[in-house]
């Protein structure tokens, strides 16, 4: 869940999750952290998640850094960050050029903008699952249809080796 983690002198626990984006490049999506870990971790007020995003750029073979952010989770919007699908699933950032932030905003409200995010996630996810159910059951009957294709073979089952 961390590459850093530390508390402070108020008591808070700080987990840090460093994130690298190099931003000569079109397109990067990296996972931030499993929406049931980060339930978990929020069930306690004196735990916070805190992304540290580095932006940068290579020059030769020097890298160049042009941003560094250091924010709660909660501070990231939504329209940033979305759900992929592994395991309970996985908060991402949908695309590392285009970051924005909610300084100071309610971890409560976030959390319950996760709970609605999640509510409309998990059953397009049933959906997809019914469908390859569905796509399964069709290869599973055609392949209980049809022979084996190495019985047709006129080849000798391997001899039994003594050893």
């Amino acid at each position: 869940m961390a590459d850093v983690a530390f508390t402070d002198e108020a008591g808070m626990y700080y987990v840090v999750d460093v994130k690298t984006h190099r931003t000569d490049t079109k397109f990067n999506m990296p996972n931030l952290t499993s929406v049931e870990r980060l339930t978990r971790f929020y069930e306690s007020d004196t735990n916070c998640f805190v992304v540290l995003l580095v932006s940068y750029t290579i020059q030769n073979t020097r890298a160049l850094i042009s941003e560094v952010r250091f924010v709660p989770i909660e501070f990231l919007g939504w329209d940033c960050l979305t759900i992929g699908a592994l395991g309970w699933g996985q908060i991402q950032i949908a695309n590392s050029n285009f970051i924005t932030l909610k300084p100071q905003y309610s971890r409560k409200i976030w959390m319950l903008e996760l709970c609605d995010v999640l509510l409309q996630f998990y059953p397009r996810e049933i959906a997809k699952i019914g469908k390859r159910i569905s796509h399964f059951e069709q290869v599973k009957e055609a392949w209980v249809q049809k022979a084996d294709a190495w019985a047709a073979l006129p080849i000798e089952p391997p001899k039994k080796i003594e050893g």
